[in-house]
């Protein structure tokens, strides 16, 4: 779509007004009927509580020496964790204040973090921003959390309306005009408008949004929404025709969500005109969810992904009663209002708005298997007398967004326990995101159930990649073989093929095997498998993965040909927290030109 065209549409948008939010505009109606709403009951609960835990503090500064750790050592958390807070304040703070529709004006901690939130020196984290800037160009930098703070106080001024003062509504005006839409169109292009993941999403999404909401005049509206929608194209162009997100659920919640967010406002306002969620594809994208999860809150959580996820329930509801085929997740794995370390506006918010009034979904997923071509995904949700099972196994390549190296990688769970682990995202740091990315466990294939050759772990790039031999999902059984020679850049591997076959009885067994080739032999050949169990020498041929509370996994193995080793490491996960894992080697004994290793892998 041309800027004329785009300029016809938007001179005939309806007004950016209350209506967009609520049924005839009424907001003092839905959110007194929230307050007495069943269905919205904890949520509320959880909001007032922590507005209890807030009463009283001070704002927390971002002081120059927060803003200076990550420049002189590369953590982040530091300065984050005051920032999250500010932002999880704020909107507490704002929810009180909606949800007393009958009060006139705000009460001061509101007013006092809005006024704060709009003097903080960047609205980016100290990780988005060059280390050596010149503060009078500091407003030429816009990141994901930058553009989010935009779209949440523009939200927030047209919600609250005449309730904030003349002076923070002008301020918020001020701010957002300054921080957002004057770089947008003056001070690009940016790297994050032609990126093919969740960046484009929430920058360009958040700050058209913040327009639609905001920007009277024509012209630069529709400015705006052309840089805005072509950054949204690219963003599509990041997914396969099956909908994966290679980032894994958690950024699927965060770009499609910041995607769906915006496409909202701009189907509203256009009067469907411009209506994203048209597309196939786009349909295929927001069916993703239910593909994850495995076992309860467990999660297929390749990359850069938690093992556990609760969903936002807005979000998913609104997905649900647009799409037919997207299916409501169960109310169990709904997120709690803190669980969002980053204190979101816009879930949070829409968690109420979208949430009120849908209809109640399935207790449990219903059993599943999904083979996701595109992304090489094979994804299995086993439901049986015995209980849930879940399985999950990968190719792909290893140049993916937020790439680890683990080709050939797989999950099993059970119970509600993961038995052979992704470990998922661990600290994000300066070293994280930089040379250092594969010397961490998390991401590279020394800390993925990936064979070990001759000392050497997958390499990184796009060249070391999966061939897809064959995959299948079926009631009885489902398979993956895949060819991972290339995954190595080793001159005498010639093959190295996979094969993943999930049996789906009452008690499920997985039989992985590994068939090689190499030019002469190996000096050393390590089938390496992650668990955060301590493993359990049974007997030879046999070790357990244990239960907490008994049963487990049993790994049977030929032990006159390998021999099990075990090894606890420790890493840092996404929180900054020492997490303990285990590694189960199996050291082929005599390693030749040819193998066949094969283990079974049986629940108990």
């Amino acid at each position: 779509m041309n800027l004329q065209e785009l300029l016809d549409i938007v001179q005939q948008m309806k007004p950016a007004d209350l209506s967009l939010y609520y049924p005839q505009g009424d907001g003092a109606g839905f959110w007194a009927a929230a307050r007495s709403a069943g269905a919205l009951a904890q949520e509320l609960d959880e909001i007032r509580a922590e507005a209890v835990r807030l009463d009283g503090q001070a704002i927390p500064e971002l002081s120059y020496t927060l803003f200076s750790v990550f420049a002189e050592t590369g953590s982040r958390l530091e300065y984050e964790r005051v920032y999250f807070e500010r932002r999880r304040r704020l909107n507490t703070y704002v929810l009180l204040a909606l949800l007393a529709p009958e009060q006139a004006g705000i009460p001061e901690p509101l007013a006092d973090i809005l006024w704060a939130v709009c003097g903080e020196y960047t609205w980016c984290l100290p990780a988005h921003v060059p280390a050596q800037h010149d503060a009078a160009d500091i407003n030429r930098y816009i990141d994901l959390f930058s553009s989010e703070t935009g779209f949440t106080l523009t939200e927030i001024s047209l919600l609250l309306g005449e309730r904030l003062p003349p002076l923070l509504r002008s301020r918020i005006r001020h701010e957002v005009e300054l921080r957002i839409f004057r770089p947008f169109l003056e001070e690009g292009p940016y790297e994050w408008e032609t990126a093919r993941h969740n960046w484009a999403a929430v920058c360009a999404g958040s700050i058209g949004a913040a327009a639609l909401l905001a920007v009277d005049d024509p012209d630069r509206l529709a400015g705006i929404l052309l840089k805005t929608e072509r950054a949204m194209g690219y963003y599509l162009e990041g997914f396969g025709d099956d909908g994966a997100c290679l980032e894994g659920l958690g950024y699927w919640n965060y770009g499609f969500g910041y995607f769906t967010y915006y496409s909202d406002l701009l189907r509203s306002r256009s009067g469907g005109r411009l209506d994203w969620f048209r597309l196939e594809k786009v349909a295929r994208i927001a069916c993703f969810q239910q593909h994850c999860f495995i076992d309860g809150s467990l999660v297929a959580n390749f990359s850069d992904s938690l093992p556990e996820v609760r969903v936002h329930t807005g979000l998913s509801h609104y997905l649900a009663g647009l799409l037919p085929e997207v299916e409501r997740p169960p109310s169990a794995l709904r997120a709690p209002y803190t669980e969002d370390h980053c204190s979101r506006w816009a879930p949070a918010v829409r968690n109420l708005l979208w949430s009120a009034g849908a209809p109640r979904a399935d207790e449990a997923w219903r059993p599943a298997s999904s083979y996701l071509p595109d992304a090489a995904w094979l994804v299995s949700r086993h439901v049986s007398e015995a209980g849930t099972f879940g399985f999950a196994a990968k190719g792909g390549h290893n140049a993916e967004p937020h790439n680890h190296n683990d080709l050939g990688q797989f999950i099993l769970s059970g119970g509600g326990e993961v038995y052979a682990a992704d470990l998922g995202s661990g600290e994000y740091t300066a070293d994280y995101f930089g040379a250092g990315r594969y010397s961490y466990d998390c991401n590279g294939s020394q800390g993925h159930s990936v064979p070990v050759i001759d000392g050497r772990y997958q390499q990184a790039g796009l060249q070391f990649s999966a061939t897809v031999l064959h995959a299948a999902a079926s009631a009885e059984k489902d398979e993956l073989t895949l060819e991972l020679a290339r995954a190595y850049g080793l001159a005498g591997l010639k093959a190295l093929v996979r094969s993943l076959v999930w049996h789906k009885a009452g008690q499920p067994r997985l039989e992985l095997t590994d068939s090689y080739r190499y030019e002469g032999s190996p000096a050393s050949w390590t089938e390496r498998f992650v668990t955060w169990r301590r493993p359990e020498l049974l007997a030879p041929g046999a070790v357990l993965l244990p239960g907490s509370t008994g049963g487990g996994v049993e790994v049977t193995y030929d032990p006159q040909v390998v021999e099990p080793e075990i090894t606890a490491h420790t890493y840092r996960d996404h929180f900054g927290r020492e997490t303990l894992w285990h590694s189960l080697d199996f050291q082929v004994l005599q390693p030749g030109a040819e193998g066949e290793l094969r283990f079974i892998f049986q629940f108990l």
